[in-house]
């Protein structure tokens, strides 16, 4: 039976005593604070606490992250990491949120699908020559 933490109900949780290797689908919220290894997928929430040691792929709605992760992060919604996390690998995402203190080791790209029509603030110096051409 899920527990609700705050607004959110939670249907997992691995506690700091705990080591799991495998795969893991969860609705709803997991919390890990032990060790993962392995694949972790839901289009929902997975929280890391401070003694929480995770090496996995994951594949998630929103990541919150006090403890380690090594691996890969494909966030659909978003990634925090706060400032007692460290993180190393590839993250994938279309919002990331970094505190003052943590730690990202990796690579990080910036999607959700749509690609952002990128124009400089500044004119380039051919849109300033044609800007004169016509006055």
């Amino acid at each position: 039976m899920p527990k609700n933490i705050g607004n959110e109900r939670l249907s997992g949780f691995l506690d700091k005593d705990t080591s799991f290797v495998g795969e893991i689908r969860f609705n709803n919220t997991l919390r890990i604070d032990g060790t993962f290894e392995g694949k972790i997928m839901s289009s929902s929430t997975l929280q890391i606490g401070e003694t929480g040691r995770v090496k996995a792929d994951i594949e998630i709605g929103v990541i919150s992250i006090n403890g380690y992760v090594e691996g890969t992060i494909k966030a659909k919604t978003k990634v925090e990491i706060f400032s007692k996390g460290k993180v190393s690998g590839t993250i994938i995402t279309p919002k990331l949120m970094i505190e003052e203190g943590a730690y990202f080791q990796g690579e990080c790209k910036m999607e959700d699908g749509k690609k952002p029509e990128l124009k400089p603030s500044v004119p380039t110096l051919e849109e300033k020559k044609e800007e004169i051409k016509n006055k």
